[in-house]
C-alpha cells in the first residue's frame, strides 16, 4: 500500500494560547516564536484571557500577551488601554509614588524611557537629598521599603519575558560567584565606572542581553549596585 504525504498537523490558535500558558518556563521558549509569528490570529482571543490571568504575579507570559494586544493600533488596543489605565500589572508602593507611567512605558517597549523613569523612581524611593543632588548613595538604599523594589523589578520581568530586571542581574551576578569583574561583560556594559545615558550606549530593546536592563550609575563604583541587589527585598524575590 503506498502511503501519501505526512500530514501536516497545525494547532489552532485557542490550543496554542492554552499550550503556551500552561507551559513551563523553558517550554515557553520554543513555543515564543510560534506564537509571535501567529500574534494576529491571537489578538482577539487575548482580552478575555489577559482579564483571567493573576495580574498580582510576576509570570512574564502575561506580559507577552498584553504587548501582542497592543502591536496593533486598533479597537482591541484602545479597549485594554482604557479598561487598565494604570497597567494591568498591579503593584503598589509604600511610598505612595504612581508606577503607572513606568508600565505604560514597559507595555510598549519604550524601554529607554522606562529605565529613565526607574531611575528617578529609585531616587524618590532614597529621599528628598537623593532627588536633589540628582543620584543616590549607596548608603540611602537599605531604608528603601521592600515593596517598592519588589514592584519595580516585577514590572521589569513581566514586560521583558523575563530577561531584565534586578533579580535577574542577581542570578547572573550569583552564577559568576559574586565576580563583579565579569559581570559588566554579561549584562553589555562597559567595566570600570563608566556610565552614560548617550542613547547610543546602550540596548533599548529585547536584543539586548540578559540583565542589560534597568541601570545602575556606577561612576562610584560597585557600592550602589551592591547594596540594590543586596537589598533584602530583592533578595527573597530570587530565593523565594
Amino acid at each position: 500500500m503506498l502511503s501519501g504525504p505526512p500530514v501536516t498537523t497545525t494547532v489552532s490558535a485557542e490550543q496554542l494560547l492554552e499550550r503556551f500558558l500552561a507551559a513551563n518556563p523553558r517550554q515557553r521558549r520554543t513555543l515564543l516564536a510560534q506564537v509571535q509569528q501567529r500574534a494576529a490570529e491571537l489578538r482577539p482571543l487575548l482580552p478575555e484571557q489577559i482579564d483571567r490571568l493573576d495580574a498580582t504575579c510576576d509570570d512574564w507570559a502575561a506580559g507577552l500577551l498584553i504587548q501582542l494586544l497592543v502591536s496593533v493600533d486598533d479597537g482591541l488596543t484602545q479597549a485594554f488601554r482604557d479598561r487598565y489605565r494604570d497597567g494591568w500589572l498591579a503593584v503598589t508602593s509604600a511610598a505612595g509614588l504612581d508606577y503607572a507611567p513606568l508600565q505604560r512605558a514597559l507595555i510598549d517597549q519604550d524601554f529607554e524611557e522606562a529605565d529613565r523613569l526607574t531611575s528617578e523612581h529609585l531616587r524618590q524611593l532614597a529621599g528628598e537629598a537623593a532627588v536633589k543632588r540628582g543620584y543616590v548613595y549607596y548608603s540611602e538604599v537599605p531604608p528603601i521599603a521592600s515593596v517598592d523594589l519588589e514592584s519595580l523589578d516585577r514590572l521589569w520581568v513581566v514586560y521583558s519575558q523575563g530577561r531584565f530586571g534586578f533579580s535577574v542581574q542577581i542570578r547572573l551576578l550569583r552564577s559568576l560567584n559574586g565576580r563583579w569583574d565579569q559581570l559588566w561583560p554579561r549584562l553589555g556594559w562597559k567595566q570600570g565606572g563608566v556610565w552614560t545615558r548617550y542613547p547610543r550606549s546602550f540596548t533599548w530593546s529585547l536584543e539586548a542581553p540578559e540583565g542589560h536592563l534597568p541601570l545602575v550609575n556606577q561612576l562610584r563604583g560597585v557600592r550602589l549596585m551592591d547594596a540594590l541587589l543586596s537589598h533584602p527585598g530583592l533578595q527573597q524575590r530570587v530565593s523565594a
